[in-house]
C-alpha cells in the first residue's frame, strides 16, 4: 500500500462535487492538496472550508486554456516544494439532450473540458513525473465511456476518449515509473444529473464514493476503476452486444431515455453553465 501522507496532489474542478469530496478525503490522509476551479468565488470558499482539515491552497483554473493550466501546475509545484506527486483531472461538464439540439458552443464546451482538458493536464504534468521516475495521474471519466447512452452523445464521445487515452498512456509511461488510472463512476449525485429521473437499475452514487475509490487507487494503483466495481463487468458486456442487445440492455438499465426526457426548468441553470464552461469566472462580490 502506497502512502498518501505528505504527497502534493493537484485536483482540477475541485470547488464542489467529486473534486471537493476527493480533496477532503486526501487531506484527512495527510496530503497537501492544491485545487483549481474556473469559478473563483467557489474556489476561494472551498479552500476556506478545506483548510480546517490540512494544508490546502487554490488557484483559478480554466482547463481549456493551456496557459492557465500551466500556471496552475507551476503554482501547485511551488506549494508542493517543487513538484507534484499526483494530478487528478476531475473537471468535467455534462450537457445533455438530443444530439440534433446541441449547439456548436455546447459541443465545443463538452469536448474542450472533458477531453482536451485531460490531454492538456497529462502533457503538462508528465514531464516532471517522468524525469523523477515517480508520479500518478488519475483521470475521472464515466461509465458512459464504456456504455453508449442516448442523450449524451458528445459527452459519451469525450469520455470514450478519456478511457482510451488513459489506458494507452498508462502503458506508455509505465516503464518510466509513472501510473495512470481512469475512474469510471455511473451517475453521481451532483449538479450533473439535476433535472433527470434517478429511476432504473443504475442508481446514483455519492461524490464520497468516488473519493474513496481515488484514495484506494492511489494506495494500490490500477488502470481501470469503476464505481461500484461490478458495473465494469456490465459495461464490458454491453460493448460485446449487437445493436438490439445493446438497446435492450439500455432500456433494462433505464438508460434509453433518462437524458432525453428530463425537467428542463430544473436543469436550466446547470445546463447554461455546462454549455459555456470556458474561461475563468471572477469573483464579483
Amino acid at each position: 500500500m502506497r502512502a498518501i501522507s505528505g504527497k502534493t496532489i493537484a485536483i482540477t474542478g475541485a470547488a464542489r462535487g467529486i473534486g471537493f469530496a476527493t480533496a477532503k478525503a486526501l487531506l484527512v490522509r495527510g496530503a497537501r492538496v492544491v485545487i483549481g476551479d474556473r469559478d473563483v468565488a467557489f474556489q476561494e470558499n472551498a479552500v476556506a472550508n478545506l483548510s480546517k482539515l490540512g494544508p490546502v491552497s487554490g488557484y483559478p483554473l480554466d482547463v481549456t486554456d493551456r496557459e492557465s493550466f500551466a500556471t496552475f501546475l507551476d503554482k501547485a509545484r511551488t506549494d508542493g516544494g517543487g513538484h507534484i506527486d499526483v494530478l487528478i483531472n476531475n473537471a468535467g461538464v455534462m450537457p445533455i439532450g438530443p444530439f440534433l439540439e446541441q449547439t456548436e458552443q455546447s459541443i465545443r464546451s463538452s469536448i474542450e473540458v472533458n477531453l482536451y482538458g485531460v490531454i492538456t493536464g497529462c502533457q503538462l504534468a508528465l514531464p516532471d513525473m517522468v524525469a523523477r521516475r515517480t508520479g500518478h495521474i488519475i483521470n475521472i471519466a464515466s461509465l458512459s465511456g464504456l456504455i453508449p447512452v442516448p442523450g449524451q452523445v458528445v459527452y459519451v464521445g469525450a469520455k470514450f476518449g478519456v478511457v482510451g487515452l488513459s489506458a494507452a498512456l498508462a502503458d506508455e509511461v509505465a516503464p518510466h515509473g509513472v501510473d495512470v488510472s481512469v475512474i469510471m463512476p455511473p451517475f453521481t449525485n451532483t449538479e450533473l444529473i439535476s433535472g433527470t429521473k434517478s429511476g432504473g437499475a443504475i442508481k446514483p452514487v455519492e461524490p464520497e464514493d468516488i473519493a474513496k475509490s481515488v484514495v484506494k487507487t492511489l494506495e494500490k494503483p490500477k488502470t481501470h476503476v469503476s464505481v461500484p466495481t461490478p458495473l465494469r463487468f456490465t459495461a464490458q458486456a454491453a460493448q460485446m452486444l449487437g445493436p438490439r442487445g445493446r438497446r435492450w440492455l439500455n432500456k433494462k438499465l433505464g438508460l434509453d431515455t433518462v437524458f432525453l426526457d428530463f425537467d428542463r426548468t430544473t436543469r436550466q441553470s446547470y445546463e447554461q453553465r455546462a454549455q459555456a464552461a470556458q474561461g475563468v469566472v471572477e469573483d464579483k462580490s
